[in-house]
């Protein structure tokens, strides 16, 4: 059972991750119209959004602490949040300056925040085996740490997450693998893509359980993902949950979705995650003054946030040619290649 303080936690964490998501459109668009350029205004490159998934992070990140690894794909913004990374400094690597926490070199798609152990990628399914190494580190280190790597239905074929799902389940690893399902694989339709309608299923070819939250929930994810991270801190191995989610915006800023139709969009639009959850906080108790105090600080938070990234300093252009490879070791160059350097 989920506490109503947790209930607000989660909430507030949705409602911060829908503001920032939709302020980033605003600060995006700039100087990219009326003709779309992609490389100009102040976040130059793609921006991938997951307004509509807000469930999906709170619901799992609510029982994770900071020693716990979460892993991400390229919409990581809302499980950035509801992990607790620092959201100045995101804002900064997404605005490509200096403070960022990858000091403007990664962008929204590679986060990386060690205080809280969070990082993402825009390579599909590839945060699934770091989440699983670190799970496998925290077995061998004997602590109750756990690992959770989120993915899309659309990379739930990728021989990373099938690999994954095999390792995970061989050792008992203390990870969970969340699959968020908003029924398009960039531009293709779920069953265009894959073999199965319910995502969890591919847990059964590797003995391990498998859940589907059929909506988009997050007080269903928090029971659920509840029960699978508990799990795996009691050493009692690997979780498959897959949580239908909605996409309220295309794949990528600028995506006119010509192949979506408009009824699939407006069918989105009508389910809200933040709304639902608006009316479990009601259903405890909790008025709606309480529930506008929640909007305005998470409102509040983001727009400064977006302030103060967009007043730090953009990195010097040497700067690209640092923290790019790790140097050898200064013996590597004339011991003969005896201890691993080069011949």
């Amino acid at each position: 059972m989920v506490g109503v303080n947790k209930l607000k936690t989660m909430y507030e964490q949705m409602v911060t991750a829908r503001h920032y998501e939709e302020r980033l459109v605003d600060e995006y668009l700039v100087g990219k119209e009326p003709a779309f350029d992609i490389s100009a205004g102040p976040i130059p490159g793609e921006l991938h959004l997951a307004a509509g998934h807000e469930a999906s992070g709170a619901g799992v990140c609510i029982h994770l602490r900071n020693d716990d690894t979460v892993t991400g794909p390229h919409r990581p913004h809302h499980i950035a949040i509801a992990k607790g990374v620092d959201l100045k400094r995101m804002t900064a690597e997404i605005f490509g300056r200096e403070t960022g926490l990858c000091r403007g070199k990664g962008g929204h798609m590679h986060l990386f925040d060690p205080d809280v152990n969070f990082a993402c990628s825009g390579i599909i399914a590839q945060g699934c085996p770091p989440a699983v190494g670190a799970a496998l580190a925290a077995k061998k280190r004997n602590t109750d740490a756990v690992a959770v790597a989120f993915l899309g239905e659309g990379a739930i074929d990728q021989g990373g997450f099938l690999e994954s799902l095999n390792l995970a389940a061989v050792h008992d690893l203390p990870v969970v693998f969340v699959i968020e399902d908003n029924d398009w694989a960039i531009s293709m339709p779920k069953d265009r893509v894959t073999d199965v309608a319910d995502g969890s299923k591919r847990a059964w070819g590797f003995d391990l359980p498998g859940v589907r939250v059929d909506s988009d929930d997050a007080l269903a994810v928090a029971e659920v993902a509840g029960e699978a991270v508990m799990r795996a801190r009691d050493g009692n191995g690997p979780t498959l949950i897959e949580v239908q989610v909605h996409r309220r915006m295309g794949h990528f800023m600028g995506d006119a979705e010509a192949y979506r139709p408009e009824a699939d969009i407006e069918r989105a639009k009508q389910r809200d995650s933040i709304d639902r959850l608006a009316d479990d906080l009601r259903s405890h108790g909790v008025t709606d003054d309480d529930i506008d105090e929640i909007r305005e600080r998470a409102h509040e938070r983001v727009e400064d946030a977006i302030t103060w990234a967009k007043k730090q300093p953009e990195p010097d252009p040497e700067e690209a040619y640092e923290n790019v490879f790790t140097n050898p070791p200064a013996t590597a160059a004339t011991d003969g290649g005896e201890n691993g350097g080069a011949n």
